[in-house]
């Protein structure tokens, strides 16, 4: 944790920075998730980054608690917010174990290109559910660490020794896929923007 913690605060500012690769995909997702929210909806978005993604969603929802695990790139969020004159989002440090989330308060959680970063992916699904209301929906996006090219996923190794990749959780399509309907989730959206990546929108039971 300490060592995500570290290596995604040294790289804020140079994320911050980074144009979008895929834009076109990514204004796709954007549209897709705008059309599940509603006015008095209060969301919850983890692994928030430098806050873009909430702040567009913003205008579309009550309020968007957005959590993230480094200090730098909160800090860069709020001042983004800040601004941009945006008050309905409260951008927090923290994971999605803290203590302050509590069962059921959410109708929406947000999880984008953040599930393959996590220690114990299956947990967060659990979590996930745990947070969302009953017919709650969670928006992931995510790598699919498992599908990569083969010199990819030899290369991971290397470049984290370097320091120039962050820990990675491997799995499959296939396996997230299980992984959410283990947790009481049933598959409402699907899409494959490219081999190994998956978009989706999965509704918690009610």
């Amino acid at each position: 944790m300490k060592h995500s913690q570290a290596f995604w605060d040294k790289a804020a500012a140079r994320y911050a920075r980074s144009p979008i690769r895929d834009e076109q995909s990514y204004q796709k997702k954007l549209a897709i998730t705008q059309g599940y929210l509603r006015p008095d909806w209060s969301v919850l978005e983890f692994g928030c980054g430098t806050g873009s993604t909430a702040l567009v969603h913003a205008a579309y929802v009550r309020q968007i608690l957005a959590t993230d695990l480094s200090a730098q790139m909160v800090a860069i969020a709020r001042d983004k917010a800040r601004q941009a004159g945006i008050s309905n989002v409260r951008f927090e440090q923290g994971t999605l174990d803290s203590p302050a989330l509590t069962a059921a308060s959410f109708d929406a959680v947000l999880g984008l290109n953040v599930l393959h970063l996590v220690e114990d992916t299956e947990a967060a699904v659990v979590r996930v559910a745990h947070l969302l209301k009953p017919g709650g929906i969670f928006v992931s996006s995510t790598a699919l660490i498992a599908e990569l090219a083969r010199y990819w996923r030899l290369l991971i190794p290397a470049m984290q020794a370097l320091g120039l990749a962050p820990a990675v959780s491997r799995f499959d399509r296939q396996a997230l896929l299980a992984m959410l309907t283990r947790a009481g989730f049933d598959i409402d959206y699907e899409w494959q923007p490219a081999k190994a990546q998956l978009f989706l929108v999965a509704r918690k039971a009610r």
